[in-house]
Parts: C-alpha cells; structure tokens; sequence
C-alpha cells in the first residue's frame, strides 16, 4: 500500500534511474526498496494523506533515524577515543549530531536539493535539511540495516566531511550561551551544586541542576563542576528549545518576580539647599546719640539747600559784560608807524 501511496505522488524526477543514481551518489549504494527512500525525502508541508486519513511525511522515519544516528555515532565515538571518560564521549556525540551540524551535512550533500516540499516551505524551515537527513538514515536502516547505516557515517560522513578529531576538541560552551541567553532575555538563572562525591575508583564527581527564575531545568553530572555544569547547560538549553510548556513557566516566574519587586513610588526629595551654615549677627540698639546725629545731619542738609539755591544769583552779579570783538582791526602797520607807536609807549613810561 505504501509504495502504491508513494508512486501516485509527483517526484521531482522523470523516472525513479534519476533518483536510484542521486542516492547512490550520496549514500555510496544503490537502494533496495526505494518507497523507504521517497517517504525520507517528503516533508510534511506536503500535507498528503492515505486512505485511513493518515499523514504520509518522514517525520515517523526522521524519528527512526535519530535513534539510530545516537547509537552508530555512540559506537564510532567509542571506539575511536579509547579511554575518553563519558563526559567527553557524550559531547563529542552531542557536537556530530546536533542539528545545525546535520543541517550543514544535508546542503553539502545535495540532499536538500531531493526534498520534496511546499513552495515556500524550504525558506521557512531551517531544519528541513538536517530532518530529511535522519530520515534517510532511518531509510538505509530499513532497507539494509545497523551495518549499512554504520558504514554510511564511517565512510560518507566522517571520511569525506568531518574530521572526528576536530570535532571532539572544538569546546562548544554550553553554560556560555545558556548565561547569553539569560542576559538577553532579563532573567535570573542560578547553578545549584546538588552533591559531591566519589566513584566507584575513587573519582570525585560533581552534580548540578540549574534552576530559571526559580523553575527547575537542566540536571548534569561530571567529573568536575565545569564539566557537570556544562552538561546541565546542555539540557537546559534543550528543555527551552522543545519544551514551550517550560519556556512558558519560565517567564511566568519572571512575570510574578518582577511584579513584587516594583516599589512604590516614593516623594521626590526636595533639593533646596539649607544655609543653616551661616551665622547671623544680632541687631545692635541704637546709641543715645543717635538723635542728636540725626538733628544735626538735617540742619546740615538744610543749609547746603540754600547754599545751592544762593549759587545762581552770585553768579549772575559776578557774570563780566559780554566781550565785545568790535575794537579789534587787523591791518599792516608801515615801519615809521612801529617806530612811533614804540617812542609813545617809552615816553609815556617816563
């Protein structure tokens, strides 16, 4: 019935010879059954259903392909890193199969370019890729098995596109990026140490849980509180991601924290400056003499009244008569006239 389903649903290929030779251009084999392989490649913004009403997408195999991806990864990993502890084991892990790693492998690929999808779908989806390729893992499982698919990562993946090592060494912080996020969004969130202890070898190991405004989040444990804090981080980073209900309590407990913390209003302080600093002297009384100043000083003012009154008729009296410019001639006196006018003035002086 499926592959009934699947072939009455239009591929973007002539013929199912293109899509057998693009699989086997990116997945190094040539399918068995090619329905598992036409359902990886479909994204549910498709909306196609089959005759029970059921949708026909690959979410159901992209969750196949996600614990499979978990298990052949967790089996390369330790195999390759020989007497690595579990912490790093698990991050080395977390870093091959995150989604924006999956999400890189699925362009370079070419897989994004067999999706089968909406119109507008591939522009709104940032995870079409990284999807569609757990699901083609979940497909080679299907078809050919744990080993088919084993062989894929080793030989497609880590030997063509990925370096282990790089990956296993490039520190990806965890708590960084959950505290960037916590400063960004205005909320408070605390590493609580819940117990520390040793092994089974004698290894001192660390738990901590992290709590959001109050709310409880990721838990990790490690062989040291970087490492227990991070893989707490990890987790909580996670819960905000796919959990709504979480990210929903978390700012409902902002809401209510915030909502108590406000204060009333109080009076605006007055900001007159007081100049008690100043000391004031106290009026001194008045002496006895003081009326018998102000009587003179009045008799002063009348005399200098009429002595400025008296001024103009003085003047006018002593004002001298207009000076007349009339008797002045100016002519050339001859030189017989000087003599004379000087034997005048000498005889007269006798």
């Amino acid at each position: 019935m499926l592959n009934n389903i699947i072939n009455r649903i239009k591929l973007p290929f002539r013929e199912d010879k293109e899509l057998y030779l693009s699989l086997r251009e990116i997945i190094g084999f040539y399918p068995h059954e090619i329905s598992y392989y036409k359902l990886a490649l479909m994204h549910k913004s498709i909306a196609h259903r089959n005759e029970k009403g059921r949708p026909v997408n690959n979410e159901r195999l992209e969750f196949l392909g996600d614990a499979i991806l978990d298990a052949v990864v967790g089996d390369i990993v330790y195999k390759h890193f020989e007497g690595k502890r579990e912490g790093f084991l698990t991050n080395t892990r977390s870093k091959l199969v995150q989604r924006e790693t999956l999400n890189k492998l699925a362009q370079e690929m070419g897989i994004n370019q067999l999706i089968l999808s909406s119109g507008h779908s591939s522009s709104h989806n940032n995870y079409m890729g990284g999807n569609a390729f757990e699901a083609l893992v979940g497909a080679i499982y299907l078809d050919q098995g744990y080993t088919a698919c084993m062989n894929f990562m080793q030989k497609r993946i880590l030997g063509r596109f990925i370096n282990i090592d790089k990956v296993a060494y490039k520190e990806v912080n965890f708590k960084s990026k959950l505290l960037e996020w916590g400063q960004k969004n205005r909320v408070d969130i605390e590493f609580r140490q819940l117990y520390q202890k040793k092994d089974n070898g004698g290894n001192p190991t660390f738990a901590y849980q992290i709590y959001i405004e109050g709310v409880a989040a990721g838990e990790g444990t490690g062989y040291s509180k970087k490492e227990s804090q991070q893989a707490a981080s990890k987790k909580t980073l996670d819960s905000l991601r796919k959990k709504p209900q979480f990210i929903d309590a978390v700012f409902a407990a902002k809401a209510n924290r915030t909502k108590m913390e406000e204060e009333p209003v109080q009076t605006v302080p007055c900001t007159d400056e007081k100049e008690d600093f100043i000391i004031t002297q106290p009026k001194q009384p008045a002496s006895d003499s003081e009326p018998e100043q102000t009587a003179r000083q009045q008799a002063r003012e009348v005399k200098m009244k009429k002595k400025a009154e008296a001024k103009p008729q003085q003047a006018e009296e002593e004002k001298p008569d207009d000076f007349d410019l009339s008797d002045i001639t100016h002519r050339e006196q001859s030189r017989e006239e000087i003599i004379a006018a000087a034997e005048a003035a000498a005889f007269a002086e006798l």
